[in-house]
Formats: structure tokens, sequence, C-alpha cells
């Protein structure tokens, strides 16, 4: 019996996307830098570096959260994740043998054990997970994503945003979705966040609106430098118009300041609060259960006579009913989202002897409701970034 489990758990590994091996010589930033020291070292400081289970607080607990409600083995749970998180794994789906030998004690040095723990994927969504896109099916049905998405070039072969680069060390050749058209390559993976049920709670792609491009803001602009300091130009390196590779977004509190709009109006009665949105997609968007939160403060001269704080986020429910991560979610709260080049109005009601209001808008990457069902430590996890403030004198 333990010998037919053996089979058939080795089998299940071999289904799923085609998986593409990296050879040792590509598979670590480390070798990469060798030539493209800057990038390397932009890249190494970005939430890409850290979408490994092992980097990733967040992601770890909502891994140990889905696995322990779902009933489902750890590892299994890991590589269903993996097709954004870690999408060169070299395996990509299991199956029920794989659950009932894990719960038998069985999967150990399996196929599935050896690829979760490999450290070719330890470094997350470094260099050879976007450099190593070969072709982008947007034919394919909305639930595929990530690595289920894509075709991987040939080893040895990278894809850039320059046709007459050169390298010594690797192949290369330029794609559009590099170029004239990246946010084909974002949307891989930054789109139709669904949980396990089939509920949409996030699709960054059908929000986004405009014509900016996703590098402009989280690549930041194009500036002279070297995206390679080997001199293969006429013994020289050649310097061209590049972009950083930090990666910017919700994780950086310097992204948020004035990322929104904010307008104050008063009636006799009523404060008038609306926020623009000038992005193109929504805030919050990304990862379920972010957060705006509006602080209102109601002062006469420099006494605040009282406080009142607003959650513009969304809640989701599992079965029974019960509080849930997103990703679990059989249904969600509306969507209290500020849409792509759009406002959001909130009215409150003056409040009797007070001669001015404050209005400060901060964002979280987690709120209260998850944060502490996922039992997060890690400080970024409680910080407020500072959006944008205002304060507004009342007529008498």
């Amino acid at each position: 019996m333990k010998v037919f489990l053996l089979i058939t758990l080795v089998l299940s590994s071999l289904f799923g996307a085609k998986v593409v091996k990296i050879s040792e010589k590509y598979e670590s930033s480390l070798k990469c830098k060798v030539c493209h020291k800057r990038i390397v070292d932009e890249w190494s400081h970005s939430w890409h570096a850290k979408s490994h289970f092992a980097k990733d607080e967040y992601f770890r607990k909502s891994l140990e959260y889905v696995s322990r409600k779902t009933h489902r083995s750890l590892n299994a749970v890991k590589v269903e994740c993996a097709t954004c998180h870690n999408p060169r794994i070299s395996v990509t789906k299991t199956g029920e043998d794989y659950e009932i030998a894990s719960v038998m004690g069985l999967a150990k040095g399996s196929k599935v054990e050896k690829a979760v723990n490999d450290k070719a994927i330890s470094e997350g969504i470094n260099c050879v997970v976007c450099h190593n896109v070969d072709k982008i099916h947007d034919e394919y049905d909305k639930t595929k994503r990530g690595i289920n998405r894509v075709e991987w070039t040939k080893n040895g072969l990278m894809t850039g945003p320059f046709k007459d680069a050169k390298s010594p060390y690797h192949k290369v050749q330029s794609h559009e979705f590099m170029t004239t058209n990246p946010n084909k390559l974002c949307f891989v993976c930054h789109a139709n966040d669904r949980s396990v049920s089939g509920l949409v709670f996030t699709d960054m792609q059908s929000e986004y609106k405009g014509k900016k491009k996703c590098v402009d803001c989280h690549m930041g602009k194009r500036h002279k430098d070297y995206a390679s300091t080997y001199k293969m130009y006429n013994g020289k390196a050649r310097q061209r118009m590049v972009r950083n590779h930090g990666f910017k977004g919700a994780h950086f509190a310097s992204m948020w300041r004035n990322a929104l709009a904010l307008k104050l109006q008063a009636t006799k009665r009523t404060l008038t609060v609306e926020l623009y949105n000038p992005q193109p997609h929504n805030l919050p968007s990304g990862y379920g259960s972010r957060e705006i939160v509006v602080e209102v403060s109601y002062k006469k001269g420099t006494k605040v006579l009282k406080e009142k704080s607003i959650s513009l986020t969304r809640t989701y429910k599992r079965k029974r009913n019960k509080i849930s991560t997103a990703h679990l979610a059989r249904k969600q709260s509306a969507d209290m989202s500020i849409p792509a080049h759009g406002k959001k109005i909130l009215r409150l009601p003056l409040l009797k002897g007070a001669d001015s209001v404050e209005v400060k808008v901060y964002y979280r990457l987690v709120n209260d409701e998850v944060r502490d069902l996922l039992d997060l430590k890690e400080a970024i996890f409680f910080q407020k970034m500072f959006i944008v403030s205002k304060v507004l004198k009342l007529k008498k």
C-alpha cells in the first residue's frame, strides 16, 4: 500500500503548468549582480524580493490559516499560492493522493516537499521570473494567473526592453511587454485575486483606467544609468534610459504621501469630506483587507472636543458567517475603495461649539480585524502611513 501511494504521489506532482528548469547559473540574483549590481541592489529592498513565504509574515500566516481552515496540507497551499508568489516552483499542482500521503507521513522527501523548500525559489519574484517570461496568454480564462498564464524562455535566454542588448553570459531578446505594454506583465499576477470559493475580491486590471503605465509609479521615471556594467560596446559599458527596480508600492510610506486629494466643505450642520483618487487603480486595492483611515478632529481653539475615525476597508466572511481573510471568503462587504480617477464623499454632522475641523487621511496594509485574526506581530502591519490632511475653519 505504501509503495502504491508513493508512486501516485510522484505522478501527481507531474501535472500542472509547464515548468522550465533553471540552471544554477541563473537561479540566484547574486549571479546577475556581477553585471547588474544597481538593479539587483534596488530589487533586494523591494517586496518582490520578499514574496517567498519565509520572508513575509502576512503571507506565511495567511498560508497557515488557509491550511488550517480547509484541512489541507500546508505544502499543498504553498504550491497553490506559488502560482504568483514563487512562479518558478518545480511542482505546480498537488492532488488528493498527495494529501493522503501527507496525512500518512509518506510525503517526506517527495517532489512536492523538495519543491517548496528549494533554494531556487527562496528569492521570490527575482530576475528569472520577470526576465524569463516568453509569452503571456491574455486569451486564457481569467482564473488562470501567474505561472498558468505564461510560457518561459529556454534556459539561458533573458527578455528585456533593449533590442540591441548584448551579454557574454546569456542570450537576450526583447518583448513588447517589456517596452510598449509593461502593464501586460504586471497583470499576469496583479489581477483577478479570488477566494477558494471563486469570489473575486480584487481585480486591478478591471479597475485600471487611463493610459498610465504601472512602471511609471512603481519603477519611477526613466533616468540615465547603466543597465549593465559589462564592457560589451567597444570596450565600454553603455548608458541607457533605465528605471528603478525597487518596485515601490503599498509597503512604502513615501508612496502614500499625497496619493489622494482632500477637500473639505461645511454647511451649518454638515461637514463634507471629499476624497479624490488621481491614481489609475482603486485605493485601497491589492490584497484584501487593506484600509484607508479617515480621522476627524473637532476643535475649539487648540482643544479637541471630539474625534472620529472612519475605516474604508472590506470585510470578509467564510462559511457559517465567520470572519475570514479574503482568500477563504464566500461573501464580502460593500466596496469602500475610492475608484480610479474617482471620488468618495463622506458626510458627517458638525459638532456644536467647534470652530474648526481637522481631517487626516492614512493608509494601513491590513485592518484590525484581519491583523488580529492572523495574530500579526511585525510593526509594518500596525503602521499608519500618512496620505494628506487639511484644517477647515468653521463660520460662527
